[in-house]
């Protein structure tokens, strides 16, 4: 690994609008790189919209015909081969970075929750698909496969990531630790202090650091047509931060604020911390435990 400087992007959708958010996307890319920042990560399903459990709910068709909200949500998501993917690949090349973006991506009739990281030269390096929709999530997106479940090189080290909760499967976890990870990407929806635990979890086990860009959603954004349950302004709070592989924080959390944080990774950081601890390396044992990706 070698010394970088990252971003962590907490940003709000253009919600339900894939060419809008999009183009903000391009937007912050281009700020980013103007920081010296040779990485960026996006919140999870940021093109064009988290499903919070507050809109939700309706696709259980509980409370009148929910067929036009999902419908919308379909529209608006991306296809891969595609425009939008190629315009994502653009952004990056243009900006000269590396851009994680999670997207709710379409194929048939069905919606998955996508992690897409493209290279600088535009090229999409890695195309995972969530595994397991938690809770509601399931009335809305397909299963994933292992297909991404692994890094790619760059030039200053290997980077890899999970969406949300599928970080707290052990095995897929393993997944990216035995291939290498160094920069642990974690874009989730998850605004809890109890995510925090999680991700301090992870720096320390993976010995590795951890980007958590965090779901920035408020009530008054979202268009008049898809139905919100009671609550207050904020349907996602964010809570983004940057991990060192001991588990301390390098920036944020930030919460209830778009923004967006950097940091400085120090290669002898990783080191440091894979003395005592490496999860896939001197500190496993192969021989006895064995993890086959099908």
């Amino acid at each position: 690994m070698e010394n970088v400087k990252v971003a962590c992007v907490q940003a709000e959708s253009v919600l339900f609008d894939r060419s809008a958010t999009i183009e903000k996307i391009d937007g912050l890319a281009a700020e980013v790189a103007g920081s010296g920042a040779q990485l960026a990560l996006f919140p999870e399903a940021f093109i064009p919209a988290y499903p919070s459990s507050r809109w939700a709910r309706h696709l259980a068709g509980w409370d009148g015909d929910a067929r036009p909200v999902y419908a919308r949500l379909a529209k608006e998501s991306l296809t891969i081969p595609g425009p939008d993917s190629d315009r994502l690949g653009a952004i990056a090349r243009a900006h000269g970075i590396w851009l994680a973006v999670g997207a709710n991506e379409l194929e048939r009739g069905t919606i998955y929750n996508a992690l897409l990281i493209y290279s600088p030269a535009g090229e999409l390096a890695i195309h995972h698909r969530k595994l397991m929709p938690t809770n509601h999530e399931r009335l809305v997106w397909g299963l994933g496969d292992g297909k991404g479940l692994e890094t790619v090189a760059t030039d200053f080290g290997a980077v890899g990531g999970l969406i949300c909760w599928e970080n707290m499967m052990p095995l897929a976890r393993f997944a990216l630790y035995q291939t290498g990870v160094e920069i642990y990407l974690a874009p989730t929806a998850d605004d809890s202090e109890d995510w925090h635990d999680s991700l301090r979890h992870i720096a320390r086990e993976a010995r590795a650091f951890v980007l958590s860009s965090c779901v920035f959603q408020r009530a008054s954004s979202f268009p008049d047509d898809v139905p919100l349950a009671e609550g207050g302004e904020f349907v996602g709070r964010g809570g983004s931060a940057i991990l060192a592989p001991d588990g301390s924080y390098l920036a944020g959390p930030l919460w209830d604020e778009e923004g967006v944080l950097y940091a400085e990774l120090a290669a002898e950081h990783l080191y440091a911390a894979r003395q005592r601890f490496d999860p896939a390396g001197h500190y496993h044992r192969p021989d006895v435990l064995r993890l086959e990706v099908l």
